[in-house]
């Protein structure tokens, strides 16, 4: 299976900015859109955007639009997530995923076959 490992969680205060880091390697799957979801204690993964495979078209979730952006390098299989202004509430495991087979974004959790292992990120008041 191809593998992701997400990178650049932290402990942040309000109003702060970090930067994920989703690097993709193992079986090769070309240009299939990608997304970062987030779950925090008690709740339900999160979908917060997604990325075609051709990195034209995005799509944010209202909690984060206009404060998260997403980035993606096609050709070394790499997708960043730039966090600016952020909330307590943005507090969460932040994962990246793949879908394979498809290059159009999907708002699931189950529309997507590789997950990485999470990395934290703690917002404090």
């Amino acid at each position: 299976q191809v593998q992701l490992v997400e990178s650049g969680g932290g402990l942040v205060q309000a109003g702060g900015s970090l930067r994920l880091s989703c690097a993709a390697s193992g079986h090769t799957f070309s240009n299939n859109a990608m997304g970062w979801f987030r779950q925090a204690p008690g709740k339900e993964r999160e979908f917060i955007v997604g990325i075609s495979g051709t990195a034209n078209t995005r799509y944010y979730a209202d909690s984060v639009k206009g404060r998260f952006t997403i980035s993606r390098d096609i050709a070394k299989n790499t997708v960043s997530l730039q966090m600016d202004s952020l909330k307590p509430d943005d507090t969460a495991v932040y994962y990246c995923a793949a879908r394979r087979g498809y290059n159009s974004i999907a708002y699931s959790s189950d529309e997507y076959d590789y997950w990485g292992q999470g990395t934290q990120v703690t917002v404090s008041s």
